[in-house]
């Protein structure tokens, strides 16, 4: 696939618009460990792990806007009760993570969280599948990893996002813009490794017939859909919590063999 140069997307207006950093932390909770992640000159991010088990499946997660790391203290013990191994990094200038974000930036450091993850793990021991999940801004770092280290992963899930730069084209002139949301609608629908697709069928900020189509344009044969009815863009995971966590453990448990 072409390689795409995106760093028309990170003027700052752009970037003003599209992050909302949010400064935030927490104690560390009964049996999970704090990380710091190094991805560049003086940036540390910062990052929780919530393991269950050396040989249960890990889930990459990246989270959604105005979230952070710390946020997910109540929602990790969910994965866990599945059998999930739980890893959750911040983005640059959220949680206590140094720098400030833009969009390639964002890209190339979910390369590099990947990659200290994968040799982080095997030193300790771990031998589960890894999979990596974006929810709503998370997509973009999820479908980076989905398209570019699809050897590295088992699978990708995509929650309550769809193919669409939203934002990040502000500033551009219409043909330029319209020429990277066509190249990533390219991008996501090339990948070719086991996808599940998660949405909320009364999605406000992301209409579920955007999700629907994305799914169906996927190239993997391997791909799953489920639409939660009534869930909205940040409330599906409570509305149809039995279905959301059925759906992830039978996931990540049907591609576990090698990457």
């Amino acid at each position: 696939m072409t390689t795409v140069d995106y760093s028309a997307l990170d003027n700052p207006r752009a970037s003003g618009m599209s992050f909302y950093p949010q400064r935030h932390w927490t104690e560390t909770p009964e049996g999970a460990i704090d990380c710091g992640i190094i991805v560049d000159d003086d940036v540390r991010l910062s990052a929780r792990f919530f393991p269950v088990g050396i040989e249960s499946p890990t889930v990459l997660f990246f989270y959604g806007n105005g979230e952070t790391a710390a946020g997910y203290d109540d929602i990790a013990p969910f994965y866990n009760r599945i059998g999930v191994n739980f890893f959750v990094a911040d983005y640059r200038g959220y949680g206590v993570s140094d720098g400030s974000p833009a969009f390639t930036l964002m890209l190339s450091d979910a390369r590099k969280v990947l990659d200290w993850l994968r040799e982080t793990m095997q030193k300790s021991g771990f031998t589960g599948p890894l999979y990596v999940m974006g929810r709503s801004m998370g997509r973009h770092s999820a479908f980076e990893l989905a398209v570019e280290a699809a050897d590295r992963i088992h699978g990708v899930i995509i929650e309550s996002g769809r193919p669409n730069l939203a934002r990040f084209t502000m500033g551009l002139d219409a043909d330029a813009a319209q020429t990277l949301e066509d190249a990533y609608h390219a991008k996501a629908h090339s990948i070719n490794i086991p996808t599940l697709v998660i949405h909320g069928e009364m999605d406000e900020l992301a209409p579920v017939q955007d999700a629907v189509a994305m799914h169906d344009g996927i190239q993997t044969e391997d791909k799953h859909l489920l639409v939660i009815p009534g869930a909205g863009h940040n409330d599906l995971m409570f509305v149809g919590m039995r279905q959301y966590f059925e759906a992830i453990r039978r996931f990540v448990t049907q591609y576990g063999g090698s990457a």
